[in-house]
């Protein structure tokens, strides 16, 4: 009764199976791998697992990359499944313009998200920040309402940016300060200030509109890079989206 979740990003494709497809199933095995390697998991990660008996993925990277994602799950006889956004999932309502237009790894973070602050008790808002290609900063309310979102460059974006726009900016090896003396030191710091000013600016604004001080949750394979810098409390939770996928299966399991 295994179950496969599959996350495939812009650069990576990140898996994890688990002993059951339900909420706190005991984690079994993970991985990620960069989407250029991702053709060799049936030879290689995937070939010493255990065959899982479902599967359920979400996929941003585009229809090419998950038809390669399909033809690795032939290595066993499961039926592929991914998730479409939708109106309502889990407990929580879409409030996107256009519902399925909501990019997925956003709306089954945000469903990992709101269980994961529901297992605490009483309801507060949630403001769910993935650090990957892009950054994304989302908000719950504290019914579960997601209210909107912004979406912005991530580091390594905006720094190639300024490196193709200007002259004599190159891609900095330097590090996040307060007062920069150099110019490595000026671009890192201002990426990172970019990014943490914008996380703050929504905190600030879902509080105003709840009454209610947000919960911060942040995931992503560059979480490690903003969490530091930013003077909100917060906590990293790296299996975010694979909890929104635990979810999201037992759920469609039960009906």
């Amino acid at each position: 009764m295994s179950f496969l979740a599959i996350d495939i990003g812009n650069t990576r494709l990140k898996w994890a199976q688990y002993a059951a497809p339900r909420p706190g199933a005991a984690l079994i095995a993970h991985g990620a791998v960069f989407l250029e390697a991702m053709d060799e998991l049936a030879d290689k990660d995937w070939s010493r697992l255990e065959p899982p008996s479902s599967m359920l993925g979400c996929v941003v990277a585009g229809e090419g990359v998950k038809r390669r994602a399909e033809e690795q799950l032939e290595l066993w006889d499961i039926a592929p499944s991914w998730v479409v956004p939708s109106q309502h999932a889990c407990g929580v309502t879409n409030g996107y313009e256009h519902p399925n237009r909501l990019g997925v790894d956003r709306w089954v973070a945000l469903i990992g998200a709101w269980h994961r602050m529901l297992a605490r008790g009483t309801p507060r808002p949630v403001l769910v920040v993935m650090v990957g290609t892009a950054v994304t900063v989302d908000a719950l309310d504290q019914t579960g309402r997601f209210l909107g979102g912004l979406i912005l460059p991530g580091f390594g974006l905006m720094l190639r940016a300024l490196e193709m726009g200007t002259a004599g900016l190159k891609a900095p090896t330097g590090e996040a300060v307060d007062f920069p003396t150099n110019t490595s030191d000026a671009l890192m710091s201002g990426g990172a200030d970019a990014l943490a000013g914008a996380v703050e600016r929504m905190h600030r604004k879902l509080q105003h509109r709840t009454g209610q001080a947000p919960v911060l949750i942040m995931t992503g394979g560059a979480a490690v890079k903003l969490a530091p810098i930013t003077d909100l409390g917060f906590e990293t939770v790296d299996t975010l989206i694979f909890e929104g996928l635990l979810q999201l299966q037992s759920r469609r399991l039960a009906l």
